[in-house]
């Protein structure tokens, strides 16, 4: 059927993702091609030490995307949206949303992007034999009886971004199991909470003073493909402000943008694997077997279907080369040029490939936040440089771009030299990746392995997240999400495969030597100049 006779019948799918930067909706016709978009910008906030978003923010945010993504269909094929045929919902994973019994948020949502639960991470780790990061709700949680927050006696609910849209837009306690493996560790052969964690977490001898049962705090965990609910009228009037969309809309299990970057990316099989690079960047790779050992640099989550993944996150990657360009935007406004965002971003971009391969003397870090893995605690970002470096704009770039991906490179080290992690192929997306070829080309070289970036990749989480609902909706009754996503979804997909060269490669390891060598000045940078 024609674009327009599908969203009169109701049978587009609609996916909306709260990012970091910006919450954003697609709707997809039942070839899963977007047909519409809306967006609607906003930023994290530090308060009180606490990277925070406030939730009433969300909720102007969720509902100015929509109404952008009404228009956008209005303006497009005449059309006023009333109904589809389902929704997903997704946002940034991890973090601490919780409430009390009259559904009260007892503390500001901490983010993602805290690095403030290390004493809770070190006895959970220890405790549960399996690496607890630090962005985890049950690290949040942990960490907040053992600071003895007051709050914690009150607490009959947590979850995540996603998972608290979703319970309000559909009344249901749920998460898709992605999004809870960044709650809590997921035993991938019952589909659910690990059993044995939850009891050993249930036991400690602080834990025990309080009147609720982690089980019965923690969400429902629903697997892709189940439904989890129906948009209800309240819901209506939280998402659509002019209440013209209609109630009962089937919903599938909310889930995390690692999750929807994976769908979206089709790495969900067997050495596969995705990089997802934007504010924060982090790396999956679907494993064949379990890791030899625990690090802490790799966490162990799940695909949106429940199987195992290997993922190296960090907290930091486009912000701090995001501030540099717009340096540069403001001394070409300030030199009364004018000229187009994404053109200042792509000709910065591509001279950076004119750089040298190890950026000859040059060497930034990114950290606008703390970095776990680099075991760095809060925000410095530092750019230096030896008095013989080349210093040019080629090799400036190429220094800030490669500090973009130079904390991953360090998770990614133990994957795949020390574990010996085989990946076939890597899917990039994100904002890092729309400039063509530069970030795919520094990215291959970080892997030593070919990258792909497809040409639907730009759409991303909410393009992913309604490739979910449809997947609920229009799924045979024992046809898995991988057979989905390849015989319906990618089977014409187009996309670029770059493969690394042993110069970039080479360049890149010579580049890192000298990063982790001196990032004990940046970890000195944090004690000594302070905020």
């Amino acid at each position: 059927m024609g674009v327009k006779e599908l969203l009169e019948s109701g049978n587009a799918v609609l996916g909306l993702e709260l990012g970091s930067t910006r919450i954003k909706a697609v709707l997809i016709d039942e070839a899963h091609n977007p047909i519409a978009t809306g967006s609607y910008e906003w930023e994290n906030q530090l308060i009180n030490g606490i990277w925070t978003y406030d939730l009433d923010e969300a909720w102007k945010g969720v509902q100015a995307c929509y109404q952008d993504l009404k228009n956008d269909v209005r303006d497009k094929y005449e059309v006023t949206l009333k109904k589809v045929k389902a929704i997903g919902i997704s946002g940034m994973m991890h973090g601490y949303i919780p409430f009390n019994r009259n559904d009260e948020l007892l503390v500001p949502f901490r983010t993602w992007r805290n690095t403030m639960t290390e004493e809770a991470v070190k006895e959970l780790s220890e405790l549960f034999e399996f690496n607890i990061p630090q962005r985890w709700s049950i690290a949040h949680l942990y960490q907040a009886i053992l600071s003895g927050e007051e709050h914690v006696s009150e607490v009959t609910y947590m979850t995540t971004l996603a998972g608290y849209i979703h319970w309000k837009l559909t009344g249901k306690k749920v998460i898709g199991i992605g999004e809870a493996s960044g709650m809590f560790p997921i035993d991938v052969d019952t589909k659910d909470y690990d059993a044995r964690m939850l009891d050993k977490f249930g036991n400690i001898e602080k834990v025990k003073t309080f009147s609720w049962n982690i089980r019965d705090i923690l969400p429902k965990v629903l697997v892709a493909g189940e439904a989890a609910g129906v948009l209800t009228e309240e819901g209506v009037r939280l998402l659509d402000i002019s209440g013209e969309l209609e109630a009962g809309i089937p919903m599938c299990p909310p889930e995390g943008d690692a999750g929807t970057g994976m769908v979206a990316t089709n790495s969900v099989a067997v050495r596969t694997g995705n990089v997802s690079a934007g504010t924060s960047v982090f790396a999956m790779v679907v494993l064949e077997n379990a890791l030899n050992k625990v690090h802490e640099e790799l966490d162990i989550v799940t695909t949106p279907a429940g199987d195992n993944v290997a993922m190296v996150h960090c907290n930091n990657c486009t912000t701090d080369l995001n501030a540099w360009v717009n340096l540069f935007g403001e001394f070409a406004t300030c030199m009364g040029m004018q000229f187009d965002k994404n053109e200042l971003y792509g000709n910065l971009y591509r001279k950076a490939l004119e750089g040298d391969k190890d950026c000859g003397g040059l060497m930034a870090y990114n950290f606008y936040s703390g970095e776990h893995i680099a075991k760095v605690n809060e925000g410095r970002p530092m750019f230096v440089r030896t008095p013989s470096a080349k210093f040019n704009l080629a090799n400036f770039m190429r220094t800030h771009l490669y500090a973009s991906l130079a904390s991953l490179k360090i998770g990614l080290n133990i994957l795949l030299k020390e574990e010996q992690v085989k990946v076939d192929r890597i899917y990039g997306h994100g904002g890092l990746f729309k400039t063509r070829g530069v970030a795919q080309k520094i990215l291959a070289a970080a892997f030593d392995a070919p990258v792909a970036v497809m040409e639907m990749a730009g759409e991303g989480g909410p393009w992913g997240m309604a490739i979910l609902a449809s997947y609920m909706v229009y799924k045979d009754e024992d046809e898995i999400l991988g057979d989905f996503l390849n015989s319906r979804v990618f089977t014409d997909s187009k996309g670029d495969i770059m493969e690394p060269t042993p110069e970039d490669v080479a360049g890149f390891e010579a580049y890192m030597n000298i990063y982790t060598d001196v990032l004990e000045a940046e970890r000195k940078a944090v004690e000594t100049f302070k905020m």
